[in-house]
């Protein structure tokens, strides 16, 4: 038998089987507490990878098992150090919805909340724009989808979908004239 083998079967060179080291408790426990992060490591290290709120932090920890009044005091230490911010939050996921997607006020405060914000919170983020602004996006939303609006049927196509992208109805009906108007 060559020696690699034996050294991995735990022979000795001699042909022996090495008796494992006994371990008590203590040493198991050590080992156990220096594997295991603590809630604060756990949380820096998923807001490392992705924003998140304090709602999807508390369910996050939750999800890996931490203890909650460690969880509950790693959020407060967050939140103490600026690292953990709803309003941020909400303000940067309303940024990034309405220029990368498109999406209307309607559409953003409902997402924010199913995140778990509260509703002053959402309704600040999602209302940040004013009336006109949120209609002249929509309108240029209109444009680069290069919708026919010359039609009752294109107006109402074009109005549908603003309506699903989150936008309000007067502020919809606002855009397609709008983006009428610029077309002719």
């Amino acid at each position: 038998m060559n020696r690699r083998l034996a050294r991995k079967q735990g022979e000795g060179l001699a042909g022996a089987k090495a008796e494992p080291e006994p371990e008590d408790a203590g040493e198991r426990t050590i080992r156990a507490a220096r594997r295991k992060k603590s809630a604060f490591e756990l949380a820096v290290g998923a807001l490392s990878r992705k924003e998140r709120t304090v709602a999807e932090m508390r369910a996050w920890l939750a999800a890996r098992d931490a203890d909650p009044a460690e969880a509950e005091e790693a959020i407060e230490r967050l939140i103490e150090i600026e690292q953990l911010d709803d309003e941020r939050y909400a303000s940067l996921f309303a940024e990034d919805k309405r220029e990368l997607f498109g999406w209307g006020p309607d559409r953003i405060r409902t997402a924010l909340i199913d995140k778990g914000l509260t509703r002053a919170i959402a309704d600040a983020a999602a209302g940040s724009e004013s009336r006109a602004d949120v209609a002249e996006r929509a309108a240029d939303l209109l444009a680069r989808r290069n919708d026919r609006l010359d039609d009752d049927s294109g107006r109402g196509k074009a109005l549908a979908f603003l309506a699903r992208r989150g936008y309000e109805l007067e502020t919809a009906y606002e855009a397609v004239r709008l983006a009428e108007r610029r077309a002719a």
